[in-house]
């Protein structure tokens, strides 16, 4: 769990502001290992909004959790912008979430490459009845700690779209 006083803030308002909207979230983590999913329910009253996490670190976890296609990880890599916008899609279909956010990254300290180096997140955000939204951040190499926390933090931002998008934050 990231011990972090701003991010708990913001988790909490979510919370607060998806309880409200009566919508419910689904997480697919990779790289950051089920922490949103944590951040969001160290906060009382999230199982009215969590509805459920999905930590499908490895490429098998990827297809067979949540439906991610082998054929789309062998061609473009799990660490990639389709394999974000499939993780997101496929977190809402094996959900009862009308929201879910996905998240794939290199945090290192290794797993880079020159085309995708450490600190390379992709980001999906699936929303029913809405297009995929994807996000591509490069992070640098701040370290893993970190990396996983911006990548935290940039999942809060992609979930509080929905709100300020919905009009209802």
């Amino acid at each position: 769990m990231i011990a972090d006083a701003a991010l708990l803030a913001r988790a909490e308002a979510l919370v607060a502001a998806y309880t409200r909207a009566g919508l419910r979230i689904a997480t697919a983590e990779s790289c950051t290992g089920g922490l949103v999913a944590g951040l969001l329910t160290a906060v009382p009253g999230s199982s009215a909004v969590v509805e459920r996490g999905f930590v499908t670190y490895s490429n098998e976890a990827k297809t067979e959790a949540i439906g991610v296609p082998a054929a789309l990880v062998a061609a473009h890599g799990a660490v990639s912008e389709p394999v974000a916008r499939a993780m997101a899609e496929g977190a809402l279909a094996a959900s009862r979430a009308d929201i879910a956010v996905a998240i794939t990254g290199i945090a290192g300290p290794g797993g880079g490459s020159a085309g995708k180096p450490v600190g390379l997140v992709h980001f999906g955000l699936a929303a029913t009845g809405y297009p995929v939204l994807h996000r591509e951040r490069r992070y640098g190499d701040p370290g893993r700690a970190e990396i996983r926390r911006l990548a935290v933090e940039e999942a809060l931002d992609l979930l509080e779209l929905v709100l300020r998008s919905a009009g209802t934050s």
